[in-house]
């Protein structure tokens, strides 16, 4: 009877198993399994027009699926990593508070370190896989020099530009690098600014100036070596010292995040900014929020890029719903209508010629704006540093200057 019993059990447990780490090469019984599930969705909720984008996707899912999409609003995505460590840490390995996650670099990093992700690689094996585009964007593959191994779907494509209004600053006179950005704030005064770490956006610049400055770019693509740290990054901290003075309110403050950056550029008081979305600028345009007199520059020597994703992590309420989301955020509709000015403007991670016809002629007839660089026109990508890097910049940031706004 012993053994019988724990037959049973094992049956049971294997059974239970299967409920929760759906399998996405059965496509159907993950749609049988999502029909009536709520899933709840930590990501950013800092921009009006990404949070209408979520708001749609939540619409055609409902409607496609039976699938509720929840938006669970973050200001910055570690708060959601926080919350599967602690459901870890007690012993919740099931019917978790987070089915999916908005994620890229050292939070992606942490969660695959911990063991805290849906597992196996269940990403290349979602339906609309077959249609991105692994072949000529290698960050799909590989998020901030970690192997992704199918541990989360892509969504979209980053790189860093910067824009200015041509009707205040000439276009000819914008920095071409770090060094001469120094140089255009000196002759400039309180005109730039950047947001405070550990603001996504305000890392990235740290990230920026780091990978211009240091000596061998390769040191930063392996885990921080604490003997070598301080000389590493000695040049961006001297950098900084001689531009925090030059920038807007001297660098006593801050702004808050890239959506308060970009009103002080509408509002004029700042001349150049930042974001990771080559368009942006033409997005913000469409939708009122920079005057048509923006335009976007970047570096002729190169700014960071890379791809952001969502995944979905292991003790998830209900995974077979976030497959679904997973899936519906590669299709090409979703992410068509993500890379229009008009609504989002962020750039697709699909390879158009893996397209059918009628999907393909979906992003020609896409009208990109006036203020959005051609793809060759965006100079060359640099690999973002390994996650390592952004808490220790991070960190010595906040030990150097600790500002709070």
């Amino acid at each position: 009877m012993k053994t019988l019993a724990l037959s049973m059990f094992a049956l049971a447990a294997t059974t239970l198993g299967a409920v929760a780490d759906p399998d996405p090469k059965d496509w159907d019984a993950v749609l049988a399994a999502a029909k009536g599930e709520t899933v709840y969705w930590n990501a950013w909720g800092g921009s009006e027009n990404i949070n209408a984008y979520i708001e749609w996707a939540g619409a055609e899912l409902k409607a496609r699926h039976g699938v509720s999409l929840v938006h669970v609003k973050l200001d910055d995505t570690a708060n959601a990593v926080a919350k599967v460590v602690a459901e870890k840490a007690a012993g919740k390995d099931s019917g978790g508070s987070v089915d999916l996650i908005w994620i890229n670099g050292e939070n992606f990093a942490s969660m695959k370190r911990q063991g805290l992700l849906l597992s196996p690689g269940w990403a290349e094996d979602l339906p609309n896989w077959t249609y991105v585009d692994v072949d000529n964007k290698p960050t799909i593959r590989t998020d901030f020099t970690i192997p992704v191994e199918g541990l989360e779907s892509p969504w979209g494509m980053a790189k860093l530009v910067f824009f200015h209004d041509q009707a205040r600053t000439d276009a000819k006179a914008m920095p071409t690098d770090a060094r001469s950005l120094l140089d255009w704030a000196k002759a400039h005064p309180g005109r730039f600014s950047y947001p405070q770490p550990p603001d996504f956006i305000g890392s990235s610049f740290l990230k920026q100036v780091l990978s211009e400055l240091v000596e061998d770019r390769s040191v930063l693509l392996e885990p921080v070596d604490d003997a070598s740290f301080e000389a590493i990054v000695a040049p961006l901290y001297s950098y900084l010292d001689a531009l925090h003075p030059l920038m807007w309110r001297s660098g006593r403050a801050y702004p808050a995040n890239y959506p308060a950056m970009k009103q002080l550029l509408a509002d004029g008081e700042l001349d150049i900014i930042f974001a990771f979305n080559p368009s942006e600028a033409s997005s913000a345009i469409a939708n009122g929020e920079l005057p048509d007199t923006v335009r976007s520059f970047t570096f002729p020597g190169g700014t960071l890029s890379n791809t952001h994703f969502v995944a979905i992590p292991y003790n998830a309420a209900s995974a077979a719903g976030a497959l679904v989301v997973a899936n519906f955020l590669i299709s090409p509709e979703a992410q068509a209508r993500k890379q229009d000015p008009k609504v989002w403007g962020d750039p697709t991670v699909l390879a158009m010629d893996r397209l059918e016809p009628d999907d393909r002629a979906r992003f020609e007839a896409l009208e990109l704006g006036v203020a959005t660089l051609k793809p060759d026109e965006l100079g060359p990508a640099l690999d973002e540093p390994h996650p390592s890097w952004m808490d220790r910049l991070e960190g010595e940031w906040k030990r150097r200057y600790g500002v709070a706004n």
